[in-house]
């Protein structure tokens, strides 16, 4: 009878020397592959950008389109509504396929439809063209953890991925407020077409400097179900879902937020401010989360909530909020990696099964957040950091629990 791994699928045969069995790339040297990491995180943020930058242009794109800011928000919901759909079964379908080849069909996908959103004129095409650009987006995140790390020696996983992961924290500091400034100094389809323009050259990068990697061995994989299942896997999902739609609840309308608090203080400025902060955040986790990865998360999780806290009782100071928003940004900027090093460690090698789990759950949020936020502002801007800090103590609450999901190390 073949052995069981702790996830409860059958461990595979150590057969030396095939592809299947042991990741070459990672064998051979004890250094990380940073070429091939940097890309993955150039990808990443064009893959972020891509998702949040309706957020720094909702009026300039309602203007634009004949509508409202509320149907503009709903740009990012439908990206997340592809995903949502999308990225379980297409990863499902893929994961036993070599990685490079899936990688590369994922981006090519997100550049296209980005590039339909850049030239539409018409709503209707608009989301649908961002629905899909969400399910190949969807692909492209589920499988990059996996793919960063199957590359990495395994005693530098968690640092691999949070190169990998830089691009997130980066695409907020510099991509959606460098889109909001092209929108508003020529038009908002530059930041689209500029945008489809360095998708393109990421995908050239990834040909030339990103290894292939092997599929998921049949032997060990279990169903989307069964990994669910796992108490660690489902611990981590809920803690993401309650962090993620705070989070995109005043992300996504930090505008209306900042016309009702800070007055004089520019959308561009604080997405700026929070990027900016959140690359701290990541360079926090990278250096920790392979040996602390449970007090990283329950800090960055109670900064995350204090800063809603802030930004609620001290709406009317423009130096509170800024305050609050570094304090956003340094407790989200390593969430997902910190999210993504759990997720993986808890599924084993169906960590790509997960990964595709925790994408959806992101997205969840977003677009519970879009949908959510849109209905809330009717109660004015300040209801958002309210709900955004109420959230955060569920998720600290489950993770304190979950000391399986979360371990020191």
């Amino acid at each position: 009878m073949p052995a069981l791994d702790e996830t409860g699928a059958r461990a595979p045969s150590p057969v030396r020397g095939t592809p299947e069995t042991r990741d070459t790339t990672a064998d051979a040297t004890s250094r990380l592959p940073w070429a091939a990491l940097l890309v993955m995180a150039f990808t990443g943020f064009l893959l972020i950008t891509t998702e949040t930058m309706p957020a720094g242009l909702l009026a300039r794109i309602a203007a634009g389109l004949g509508t409202s800011e509320g149907t503009v928000g709903q740009f990012v919901s439908a990206y997340a509504l592809g995903t949502i759909l999308a990225t379980v079964p297409a990863i499902a379908l893929t994961r036993g396929l070599r990685r490079k080849p899936v990688f590369v069909v994922a981006v090519t996908g997100v550049l296209l439809a980005n590039t339909v959103t850049a030239v539409s004129s018409d709503v209707v095409l608009s989301l649908g063209a961002r629905f899909v650009a969400g399910a190949f987006s969807g692909l492209a995140w589920a499988m990059l953890a996996g793919y960063a790390r199957r590359i990495s020696p395994p005693t530098l996983a968690g640092r691999a991925l949070s190169i990998a992961s830089l691009g997130t924290p980066i695409g907020l500091a510099v991509g959606t407020p460098f889109g909001a400034w092209l929108g508003a100094t020529h038009d908002w389809r530059w930041s689209f077409g500029i945008l489809s323009v360095l998708v393109a050259v990421a995908l050239a990068l990834t040909f030339v400097l990103v290894p292939d990697a092997p599929g998921q061995q049949a032997e060990t994989q279990l169903s989307m179900a069964r990994v669910l299942g796992l108490p660690s896997v489902a611990a981590v999902l809920v803690v993401i879902v309650a962090w993620m739609v705070g989070h995109n609840l005043l992300y996504t309308y930090i505008g209306p937020y900042l016309r009702t608090a800070a007055d004089g203080l520019a959308v561009e400025a604080a997405l700026v401010t929070f990027g900016v902060a959140a690359i701290v955040g990541v360079a926090i986790t990278g250096a920790l989360v392979d040996r602390a990865l449970r007090p990283l998360l329950l800090a960055s999780i109670g900064l995350f909530g204090g800063a809603g806290v802030i930004m609620l009782v001290g709406h009317s100071s423009t130096v509170a909020v800024l305050f609050a928003i570094v304090l956003w940004g340094i407790g989200y900027g390593g969430a997902a990696t910190q999210l993504q090093t759990a997720i993986s460690n808890a599924a084993g090698p169906n960590a790509d099964i997960a990964n595709s789990l925790l994408g959806v759950a992101f997205n969840l949020a977003i677009l519970a957040g879009g949908v959510g936020g849109a209905l809330l502002l009717a109660a004015g801007g300040l209801v958002l950091p309210a709900v955004m800090a109420a959230l955060a103590t569920v998720a600290l609450v489950v993770a304190v629990r979950a000391r399986r999901a979360f371990p020191v190390g």
